[in-house]
């Protein structure tokens, strides 16, 4: 009988050399992140290496297992299909028991660049702690158990998941990877300041309870050992295998319901759209009605429910708001970087036929003058300030909550309004002259050979935007620097909203005729994705 796991291993790599077959593009951008990130895990190897010896040493190595391990439990959520073989479905015809299936995909997953990565900052993080002969031999027994810990992992949350992963939702939250990378970055930085204010033994309280948690304990046995704390270790180590048992258990089990358990997707999407169809109609009761109304629940629920759409507003929403706050909450913030978060909601206003892609014909065929596409560009622009105008409030009162700079929030808001009364006019504008397609399918934005027009209609529209708000900011200038302006600043508030509002009604106005005009080129240039 053939051998299960070397068959499906040579099945993992056949599929790594086919993906790389398919074109230049591709191998270039494996090559490309597979030297990046191996180049990345040996200088954070080297870094590790550095701190034998230090004090925190042990803090360090802990957590950094612990976040490897969280990386390998939340991936297969947001990147479902980077690796084939996540999905266990696709072999549901083959006479394959659990068991062997198990070990067969267990070791398919110690192939690629990610169990390499993990391998190398694994033993980064075990020779950090280590001293003497029987740490080193622990910490050969801690690296290889915390390896499979992790794969193990990402196993069990994707065969648990699975049927998640292969639905619209979970196309949603593979778009969504892309905040998850931006609030992490922020994070990391936000981490990154404090401890170099503070020094690495702020690390220690939450590495005094992860190294009882696998796979961190397993790095937390090797330190035992180096400090001769042998039943310590003995009690990390075990933890660590028995938490593998369990995660292999639990993985046999979701791969046995998998197998004989009918797919019931079906009926679940159909009561879903029971329920949307029964409360369909309360939105449009909140809404005015005719043609405004329709346009305006027609880009709400774009927001609600396409993947592509949803990931935008999202990443808006979360990096508008971490911006202006974790700058604040780390002292080096300013009221006046709450105006970001009116910015990354003003660009969703751009190029706002490409997320209607081919469907745009539909709103073609209702517009016949410029009154027509005066209305449809005005309801789209109320839509998106049903969630940025309170939304960019919010942010600006909570800035200036944390920095206690409440004297300066009138301005603030001002500014806000007339920053986002811009970019609604400059988007309406740019979405006339500048339209993209945006593909439904993979994670571009972009339809190949339009990029040079998204660059122009983002850059070129935010450009524009601020030199229409210089009259405000010219106007806020001078009243901080004046002698008596102190006392006047509170009329930036009104003269903001007024301000915003004119230019958004003169944008509109403006873009009407021109969206009138080019309603073929417009419905060519987002059909192509």
């Amino acid at each position: 009988m053939t051998d299960v796991t070397a068959t499906v291993v040579r099945l993992k790599l056949s599929l790594l050399r086919n993906g790389l077959r398919q074109s230049g593009g591709r191998r270039a951008a494996f090559i490309a992140s597979a030297v990046v990130a191996l180049l990345f895990a040996a200088l954070q190897l080297l870094g590790l290496l550095a701190l034998r010896g230090h004090a925190h040493a042990d803090a360090v190595a802990v957590l950094g297992t612990a976040v490897l391990a969280l990386g390998w439990a939340v991936l297969p959520l947001f990147f479902p299909s980077g690796d084939e073989t996540l999905d266990p479905t696709r072999l549901v015809m083959l006479p394959l028991r659990p068991r062997p299936l198990v070990r067969a995909l267990l070791a398919a997953s110690l192939v690629g660049i990610g169990p390499l990565f993990t391998l190398l900052l694994l033993v980064g993080c075990a020779l950090s702690v280590a001293r003497g002969a029987a740490a080193y031999v622990t910490a050969v027994v801690a690296v290889v158990l915390a390896l499979l810990v992790c794969v193990a992992l990402a196993r069990a949350v994707a065969a648990a998941n699975v049927r998640l992963l292969t639905s619209r939702k979970g196309r949603d939250l593979a778009v969504l990877s892309g905040l998850v990378i931006a609030i992490g970055a922020q994070l990391v930085n936000f981490g990154a300041q404090r401890l170099g204010s503070g020094g690495l033994g702020q690390l220690s309280p939450a590495a005094d309870v992860l190294r009882w948690l696998p796979p961190a304990s397993a790095v937390g046995a090797v330190h035992a050992v180096s400090e001769r704390s042998y039943g310590l270790a003995a009690a990390q180590l075990l933890l660590t295998a028995a938490a593998l048992a369990l995660l292999v258990a639990v993985w046999a089990r979701s791969l046995t319901r998998l197998m004989t358990a009918p797919d019931g997707s079906t009926l679940q999407a159909a009561d879903s759209g029971a329920r949307e169809r029964a409360s369909a109609g309360g939105l449009g009761r909140l809404l005015p009605a005719g043609r405004t109304g329709t346009v305006m629940e027609r880009s709400l629920r774009y927001v609600w429910r396409d993947p592509k759409t949803k990931a935008a507003w999202v990443t808006s929403l979360a990096i508008g708001l971490i911006v202006p706050v974790f700058n604040a909450l780390q002292g080096t913030g300013s009221i006046y970087f709450a105006c970001f978060a009116a910015g990354m909601l003003g660009i969703q206003m751009y190029n706002q036929f490409g997320q209607d892609t081919s469907a745009f014909w539909m709103v073609a065929m209702t517009i016949s003058s410029s009154r027509d596409a005066y209305v449809e560009l005005r309801a789209r622009a109320l839509a998106l300030l049903v969630i940025t105008l309170p939304y960019a409030a919010l942010v600006t009162v909570l800035t200036a909550a944390v920095l206690g700079d409440w004297p300066r929030l009138p301005e603030a808001l001002g500014l806000s309004f007339a920053l986002l009364g811009a970019m609604l006019a400059t988007g309406a504008w740019t979405s006339a002259r500048f339209p993209y397609s945006i593909p439904q399918e993979g994670y571009k934005n972009v339809a190949p050979g339009q990029a040079g027009l998204a660059w122009i209609a983002i850059f070129g529209g935010m450009v524009s935007a601020a030199l229409l708000c210089a009259p405000v900011i010219a106007l806020t200038i001078w009243l901080n620097v004046s002698a008596d302006g102190d006392a006047f600043t509170w009329l930036l508030l009104p003269v903001g909203a007024v301000y915003g509002t004119a230019v958004t009604l003169l944008g509109l106005r403006l873009a009407a005729p021109r969206t009138a005009a080019r309603l073929p080129e417009i419905l060519a240039a987002v059909s192509k994705g």
